[in-house]
């Protein structure tokens, strides 16, 4: 059983390991990839062979979807109006796209570990 942990992922995004500001969104962020992992292989407990590709899948979320960050509340830019200076915020069809894609791009890697229900 594997066991994920911050002391592993702050390195691999940069952070200090003594830096602890960021320890909440990061603890949600390995518990949401080991829980996809475990429920799309119907798994009870994290492979070893699967241990980087959590980490990777961590790493992806925490960039590209900001989780706790408070200034994206308002969303991304969607446009932009040079004459008479327009910017339009919102929320785009990519965050949503990225948070259902993620997976896709493991699934080569799952699937190895992935067993079927009854």
């Amino acid at each position: 059983m594997v066991t994920l942990e911050l002391e592993a992922l702050k390195p691999l995004l940069g952070l200090a390991v003594s830096d602890t500001s960021q320890d909440a969104v990061l603890t949600f962020i390995l518990d949401d990839v080991q829980e996809v992992i475990l429920n799309y292989c119907n798994l009870d407990e994290l492979p070893n062979g699967l241990k980087n590709t959590a980490y990777r899948m961590a790493m992806d979320l925490y960039r590209n979807e900001g989780i706790g960050d408070a200034d994206g509340a308002g969303g991304n830019v969607t446009s932009i109006k040079e004459g008479d200076t327009q910017v339009n915020f919102g929320s785009t069809k990519y965050e949503a796209t990225f948070a259902a894609s993620l997976l896709k791009n493991y699934i080569p890697q799952l699937n190895q570990y992935r067993r079927l229900r009854w």
